[in-house]
């Protein structure tokens, strides 16, 4: 079933129920109007199933507490050399658990580093986090006329090996697209592991 700008409220409700949630349908045109706002952003919510989960889940009230993140840096070097070496790092500040954790990774590209960082400041108190693993990840331009400072829309795939969803983020900046995908899937497979 798909959810897109052209979706009425039994889209809603009916793409809800069949995620298992239990929505109060009173609260499906306040949740259209959202849907319909993030889509004339750039958003593509019919390929985002655990973004829409989230956003219904928030609709009636709901608010994330596995972590809060205080902020991220992600830095890209380019080391001197024969082979011309680029690391990517970030850091991570997040409270978890009732700490403040600070987690700094390397990857192979900024997007990697700050999934890494992120997971690796998680798993001491989420260790079901490790069963959660990227399977796709997409980039789209959405206004190829601004050259590199396009807003580009990012669309992540994430799978625990049982069940699949997929995310998405949208931005002026791809990293921080990309930011909002990963921490909305890593809080999808969260929830979808505490109901396994």
């Amino acid at each position: 079933m798909v959810v897109s700008e052209m979706a009425g409220k039994s889209t809603i409700i009916a793409k809800a129920k069949e995620q298992g949630i239990d929505f109060d349908e009173s609260l499906a045109a306040t949740l259209l109007v959202e849907v319909k706002d993030m889509e004339n952003r750039g958003y593509q919510i019919e390929a985002a199933d655990g973004t829409f989960e989230l956003m219904v889940r928030r609709a009636m009230g709901w608010r994330q507490d596995f972590f809060e993140v205080e902020s991220f840096r992600v830095f890209i070097e380019r080391r001197p050399g024969d082979d011309l070496d680029v690391v990517s790092e970030a850091t991570i500040k997040v409270h978890v658990g009732g700490e403040r954790v600070v987690a700094t990774r390397e990857g192979n590209g900024p997007v990697n580093a700050i999934d890494q960082a992120l997971r690796a400041a998680l798993a001491p108190t989420y260790p079901e986090i490790d069963h959660i693993h990227l399977t796709d990840y997409r980039v789209r331009v959405l206004d190829p006329g601004a050259g590199t400072g396009a807003v580009t829309r990012v669309l992540l795939e994430q799978s625990n090996g049982i069940d699949a969803w997929g995310t998405i983020g949208v931005h002026e900046n791809i990293i921080e697209a990309s930011w909002e995908a990963v921490v909305d899937g890593l809080v999808v497979g969260l929830l979808r592991e505490r109901q396994e």
